[in-house]
């Protein structure tokens, strides 16, 4: 994944996941998001639907935005609720959220990504905010 997006994903304002099965569309806000090896950790709190989705339909896309720049991201997912990554991923909610349990950790995998901006310059208008910054 490339810095443009990476920063997008980090830094937007606003993040959505979706998922889909059996024809039961399902959109959630997400709060944590890490990078981990060019794939998005998402945290799951309480994403009841989104899993059992997952269960069945392992593909989801995440849109991150900030005004009218940003990106959608489509791809493969991974659901853990144990093992080494899934324990890195509570390590790491414990030093930002220690009052919050993690049930798991949803690992999308990019495929697809796409510039959601009007103009379709979200990676110009990115790379002008790191210039700037």
């Amino acid at each position: 994944m490339e810095q443009t997006v990476s920063q997008c994903v980090l830094d937007a304002e606003a993040k959505a996941f979706a998922t889909c099965a059996e024809n039961d569309i399902n959109v959630v806000p997400v709060s944590l998001v890490r990078i981990v090896d060019g794939k998005i950790w998402l945290i799951d709190f309480f994403m009841e639907k989104t899993v059992h989705n997952l269960i069945k339909n392992p593909r989801a896309s995440l849109v991150c935005w900030k005004d009218t720049m940003g990106y959608q991201i489509k791809g493969s997912v991974e659901y853990l609720q144990r093992g080494t990554l899934y324990d890195q991923a509570c390590q790491w909610v414990a030093t930002i959220k220690p009052d919050r349990k993690v049930k798991g950790l949803i690992i999308l995998t990019p495929e697809e990504i796409f510039d959601i901006a009007p103009a379709k310059n979200t990676e110009e208008r990115m790379k002008a905010l790191f210039r700037e910054g």
